[in-house]
């Protein structure tokens, strides 16, 4: 740092060096009255840690992201609902809990995908080609993005999905604008009634289901066979059998997260067919744990019935 040039004394100029040093005395004060402001935010802001999910920043970068206080977490606004089905049960309605309002359905939308494909296969009198096993097989179990794309394509995008929907007795599903089908908005009540036309042992002739005892198995084999690092949601409310796919998607607006599970499980003998739907939630592992307490309460519950 570079010093000031001595200047000649005199009764002036000390007079005015006196002045000098009594400004700079209460500069500094308020400097250091700052400093310690800046001092109380940093340590406020590290009490917010940044989200998991953050990009780590550039080596480059490193002092000035040390400097900054850390990004505070978006404010949790969840909700979530649950629905349950008995499968052993005399009914076909599923018990709800929370309001049946609509959500997004994140990757969980990649069942009805499939079951929308194996439909159109159906209607054609044929089998899915390999291309299509060889896209189907990951998208359900790796929830893999680039073979839900592809197909998204084939079922004909949202008309596609709402057709096969309507046949499939879906009544609140709107499939996602485009090529968005991560942002088709669903129900959990329409979510068991998509799970029961796959896994309702009876098939077609108890629930009007369309797909066919071939359809409805390698659904339910691929769902049986979920990748190890997906295996959570519904499943958190079983024993060792389950079957299942799960949705999770950060919305960019608001920085909320979407996490969705659906499935069916097996607990103490029974089978039940569970959907939960949430948003809101602060982070993905936010929204993980409230979709599996509200699994095991709403499965609870609905065994007590």
């Amino acid at each position: 740092m570079s010093h000031p040039r001595s200047l000649p004394h005199s009764k002036t100029s000390a007079t005015s060096a006196t002045k000098a040093r009594r400004r700079g005395s209460r500069a500094g004060a308020c400097a250091g009255a700052l400093l310690a402001s800046v001092t109380t935010l940093f340590s406020l802001g590290a009490l917010h840690a940044a989200p998991a999910v953050a990009a780590p920043a550039p080596a480059e970068q490193a002092h000035t992201a040390a400097a900054a206080p850390a990004a505070p977490q978006p404010q949790s606004k969840a909700r979530v609902t649950a629905a349950v089905l008995n499968l052993d049960g005399a009914s076909r309605t599923p018990l709800l809990y929370g309001s049946d309002a609509p959500y997004d359905t994140a990757s969980i939308i990649k069942v009805d995908i499939l079951a929308a494909l194996l439909l159109q296969a159906q209607d054609a009198g044929r089998h899915l080609t390999a291309h299509e096993r060889a896209l189907a097989e990951p998208m359900i179990r790796k929830s893999d993005n680039a073979a839900a794309n592809a197909l998204w394509r084939e079922i004909g995008m949202a008309p596609g999905l709402e057709a096969a929907n309507k046949r499939l007795g879906l009544t609140s599903t709107k499939g996602g604008p485009g090529v968005k089908w991560g942002l088709t908005r669903t129900t959990a009540s329409d979510q068991v009634r998509l799970l029961l036309s796959v896994f309702d042992s009876a098939g077609a002739s108890k629930t009007g289901s369309p797909l066919n005892k071939e359809s409805r198995t390698y659904i339910r084999t691929l769902m049986s066979r979920i990748a190890s690092d997906q295996a959570w949601g519904v499943s958190a409310a079983s024993g060792a059998q389950y079957a299942l796919k799960n949705g999770w998607l950060q919305r960019t607006t608001s920085g909320l997260w979407d996490v969705n599970s659906v499935g069916r499980i097996t607990v103490h003998g029974h089978r039940y067919l569970v959907a939960v739907l949430s948003d809101g939630s602060a982070s993905m592992s936010d929204g993980v744990s409230l979709v599996e307490r509200a699994a095991r309460q709403a499965v609870t519950a609905a065994a007590g019935t």
